[in-house]
């Protein structure tokens, strides 16, 4: 992690309080999903797709410490001795991370503990600055994905699901509706502004700058595919004929050896269960297939006449309105599918409040203006357009956010799972992994040819 430049990026200023309750609040959820693991096990087993859980959670400190207490405040001294040769993510390898002379859980506790009272004391009255702004949600949000991380591993390791406690009012009501969610949207074409601008509260490096794109007329998918449209995938030997899949995502399947979704098993009567976290449930027919990876939706695709979306034309079916008359797209654009305001439980699924997902026909209020449902929440959403910088980009702050993994070969996601933490997802987030992964909460939507 390389030292924090002296500027930062402009960004509007947040109120003081508003910055330490999202600071209390993402300490508080990583804590309500790692202190039964902890005790559990500290490292764990060495896995390629997670970190030894002690490691992970003195990584959220030391990335505080790095960025505020050093980077912006000053501070000379890391509050943990060492810490940079045992929590720095940039130049520590994940195979190492569990020969490491980590501290005590207790230790690692209290090194979090301290190094986020030194935050908050650093808070002034009314108004943070706009570098501490900027800093304080960089570090709460990094916060919030490794939340994610950690439900994640809890899912690969077949942990139970966690007490998060109890939602506050209003957090989980009842679905609207139940159910599947068919047909296309048709959506016209026109010039678009891929990406967030200044209208966004806090923007990472890869969503800038704002790209002008044409997008040609096209028709996407209500809903994400469920459970069962990708059940009949399977029934007809989806993954057994070659001709569906590429070079690649075949050379992929042969090597894991799979029949279906990595965590779907056939019952005694022959019908299909799917486990979440640490128990055997009858598939659920309408809620979007997840844990899938890009080779598994590309196939599917190719099987169904269909096609992955590009980012853009996700990003327009979210974020853009039909003209009066229908033919074009209105001026402007939204930062969430329904609007301006903030996402609530009604409009959807985010925060892992309900810790799975829903049918795709819930929630309708959380709807785009061309009808789109749920492209906020219950599942991510792989589309065709490989993870790439847009032009004029510049690393910032967290300089190893992004540019490290552009050739890598990921795939853009977008919109956001259930697991999300709210304040995170907006239309123009980009989400980024390897075609391999299907540890993450990723579904797909699709385009007609």
């Amino acid at each position: 992690m390389p030292s924090s430049p002296l500027g930062t990026p402009p960004t509007p200023p947040r109120a003081a309080d508003e910055l330490a309750a999202m600071l209390v609040d993402a300490r508080t959820r990583s804590l309500a999903l790692m202190q039964d693991i902890l005790e559990a096990r500290e490292l764990g087993p060495r896995l390629a797709i997670v970190n030894p859980p002690l490691w992970e959670l003195g990584h959220l400190g030391f990335f505080h410490d790095h960025f505020a207490l050093r980077g912006l405040h000053g501070l000379p001294d890391y509050q943990l001795a060492g810490a940079d040769r045992l929590f720095d993510s940039s130049s520590i390898a994940h195979d190492d991370r569990w020969a490491l002379p980590l501290p005590s859980r207790d230790e690692t506790l209290d090194y979090l503990s301290r190094v986020q009272q030194a935050m908050l004391e650093r808070l002034p009255d009314g108004t943070a600055s706009a570098a501490q702004s900027y800093v304080y949600q960089l570090t709460t949000l990094h916060e919030d994905m490794h939340g994610e991380a950690f439900l994640y591993t809890r899912q690969t390791l077949g942990d139970p699901a966690p007490d998060l406690g109890t939602p506050l009012p209003g957090q989980r009501p009842a679905p609207a509706s139940n159910g599947p969610l068919p047909g296309d949207v048709a959506i016209p074409g026109g010039r678009h502004r891929l990406g967030s601008d200044e209208a966004v509260p806090f923007r990472f490096d890869n969503e800038k700058p704002p790209l002008e794109v044409e997008v040609a007329p096209f028709s996407i998918a209500r809903a994400p595919v469920t459970n069962a449209e990708y059940a009949a995938f399977i029934e007809d030997g989806g993954y057994a004929r070659r001709e569906l899949w590429s070079e690649a995502g075949w050379q992929w399947r042969e090597h894991q050896a799979l029949q279906g979704p990595i965590y779907w098993r056939r019952d005694t009567d022959g019908h299909w269960e799917e486990r979440c976290f640490d128990r055997w449930r009858p598939l659920a027919s309408h809620q979007p297939v997840v844990h899938v990876g890009w080779h598994e939706a590309e196939a599917w695709c190719r099987w169904a006449g269909r096609r992955l979306p590009s980012e853009a034309e996700w990003e327009v079916a979210a974020s853009r309105a039909p003209s009066p008359d229908g033919g074009s797209l209105a001026p402007g654009k939204r930062r969430f599918p329904w609007g301006e305001s903030p996402p609530d439980a009604a409009r959807a699924n985010l925060d892992a409040w309900r810790l799975g997902r829903l049918d795709v026909a819930a929630l309708p209020e959380g709807d785009s203006a061309f009808g789109c449902r749920q492209m906020l929440g219950n599942v991510w959403e792989w589309t065709a357009s490989p993870f790439a910088p847009f032009p004029g980009f510049e690393p910032e702050l967290y300089r190893d956010y992004s540019a490290p993994w552009f050739r890598e070969g990921r795939y853009v996601l977008r919109g956001g799972a259930w697991a999300t933490r709210s304040r995170l997802a907006h239309n123009g987030y980009r989400n980024f992994f390897t075609p391999d992964r299907q540890d993450i909460l990723a579904g797909f939507r699709t385009c007609a040819r």
